[in-house]
């Protein structure tokens, strides 16, 4: 069986599963992505999530008023991703009012990023597999086979911090040693399994 046979059927889902339920428990800005990127005080800054993935985390931006740039290289992956948007679309009401905020990008994040003048720029490289699970979700499994490593992260973070006019927010394993070759975080937030390393520039304040 090859892995397109065993990955047929997945899809990514905005209305229903983890995603829907996040959006209806209402957890609002106080949530720890939403203040590493700096939504605080009415303020919503323009978003590249560079590491599109299952756009969980753009969508959350979006759902709390933020214009979501993402980003995705994997043609599996970026397909995946905008099923998702459109199926969301179609459901209506905020559903829609939410995608109308996410732009969906196929490309290299390294290339793109100098073009679109972002605000902030989060980061969520693909980790190595924790061997301390003895069964990885079907969705980590798909999103792994279909994205693959990222041995250019630390080229990326280079762009990213470059770029970004206000900050940047690498999402990390909480216990992970920092990126190499990248400079100290301004501060982090930490959560039960990641830490957000966030990485101020000019003038933003930390949130």
């Amino acid at each position: 069986m090859t892995e397109k046979d065993r990955n047929e059927g997945f899809i990514v889902d905005f209305v229903g599963g983890a995603v829907g339920h996040r959006l209806r428990s209402g957890e609002g800005r106080g949530q720890a992505l939403a203040k590493a990127a700096g939504l605080k005080n009415g303020k919503t800054p323009r978003i590249v999530d560079a590491t599109a993935g299952l756009g969980r985390d753009a969508f959350l931006l979006a759902s709390l008023g933020a214009e979501v740039t993402l980003i995705e290289r994997s043609p599996g992956m970026h397909a995946l991703l905008a099923g998702a948007i459109a199926r969301a679309d179609a459901e209506g009401g905020i559903y829609r009012e939410i995608t109308s905020r996410m732009t969906l990008l196929h490309g290299d994040s390294r290339t793109l990023i100098p073009t679109l003048s972002p605000e902030v720029v989060i980061i969520d490289p693909m980790h190595p597999p924790r061997h301390n699970t003895a069964l990885v979700k079907k969705e980590m499994r798909v999103l792994r086979e279909l994205v693959g490593a990222d041995p250019d992260q630390v080229e990326l973070m280079t762009v990213a911090l470059a770029y970004a006019t206000k900050r940047v927010v690498l999402k990390w394993p909480l216990r992970a040693e920092p990126m190499p070759g990248i400079r100290k975080p301004s501060h982090q937030l930490l959560g039960k399994s990641t830490r957000y390393d966030v990485f101020m520039v000019l003038g933003d304040k930390p949130t």
